[in-house]
């Protein structure tokens, strides 16, 4: 397989734009039309037209487009298990939202080695949109995420649900709230339409964040008000640093599980999703 044609034909598909492509992969253009004629040479169609308005795929370049980016996965896929190959049967790379990695990960990571032991495991913590773009890249094998993207040959699971709860160092109510102190949480699509239904004079903060750990310590360190996931905000309230507001409605964010339509059903992602669900329900 000749994977720089490929990832060149999808940057192209991306920029539609020669120049941009080549810039993106730090090739010279002519490189980059040299990688297209070897491919459309192979195929004995033409994959992209070009002139004044621009590069276009042609239908041949549509339908193609699919797949070359399982190819792509296939690839990278491969690349990982030889690059990997040693005392362990598989190797997988796991991906994990941020929060739920500060909440989880230690737990996590030690049931999945005690139930796959011949299995080594890369894990890293991102934000949905990456984990998303790497899984469809075939850089993940697994994801743990708050918002899906239903992209193609990726397959998507609801397993449970995080709950954060709002917090204020000196208010108790939300009457007693102060917009200018409040810390806006952003954790995801999803959490921030809910935020807005539920606390509307309160969703044009003049500081946000989307991440718990963060948020967690601007609230120790400017005071105010903010939500937080719902062990965070015990923690705070032993320590003494912040309370719950009594009246403020607590925000679900529900959690999914994704990784390729092809091995949702294998037996190690089946075990790592079913170990993750189980943190969350407790």
């Amino acid at each position: 397989m000749q994977i720089d044609l490929i990832e060149t034909f999808l940057d192209l598909m991306e920029t539609r734009s020669f120049n941009r492509t080549a810039d993106r992969l730090n090739i010279t253009q002519s490189t980059v039309s040299h990688r297209v004629k070897a491919l459309e040479a192979q195929f004995n169609r033409k994959l992209f037209t070009r002139n004044k308005g621009g590069t276009a795929p042609t239908a041949a370049g549509l339908r193609f487009l699919d797949h070359a980016k399982a190819l792509q996965q296939q690839w990278h896929e491969a690349t990982r298990a030889v690059e990997n190959a040693g005392t362990y049967e598989r190797s997988m790379r796991l991906g994990i939202q941020h929060d739920l990695a500060e909440a989880f990960a230690g737990q996590w990571l030690s049931a999945v080695r005690t139930d796959l032991p011949t299995t080594s495991i890369y894990m890293e913590a991102d934000y949905s949109n990456q984990m998303n773009r790497d899984l469809a890249a075939g850089d993940l094998d697994l994801a743990i995420l708050y918002t899906p993207h239903y992209l193609p040959d990726l397959h998507y699971e609801r397993i449970g649900e995080m709950t954060y709860t709002l917090v204020g160092t000196t208010a108790r109510t939300v009457g007693e709230l102060q917009p200018e102190k409040y810390i806006q949480a952003v954790y995801s699509p999803a959490f921030d339409r809910a935020h807005r239904l539920a606390l509307p004079q309160l969703s044009s903060a003049p500081l946000a964040s989307g991440q718990n750990i963060a948020i967690t310590g601007l609230l120790k360190a400017l005071g105010g008000a903010a939500y937080v996931t719902s062990g965070t905000a015990l923690r705070l309230a032993d320590e003494g640093t912040a309370l719950p507001i009594e009246d403020a409605p607590p925000i679900q964010q529900a959690v999914y599980a994704a990784t390729s339509i092809r091995t949702r059903h294998a037996h190690q992602h089946r075990r790592i999703m079913s170990v993750m669900q189980d943190l969350l329900a407790q």
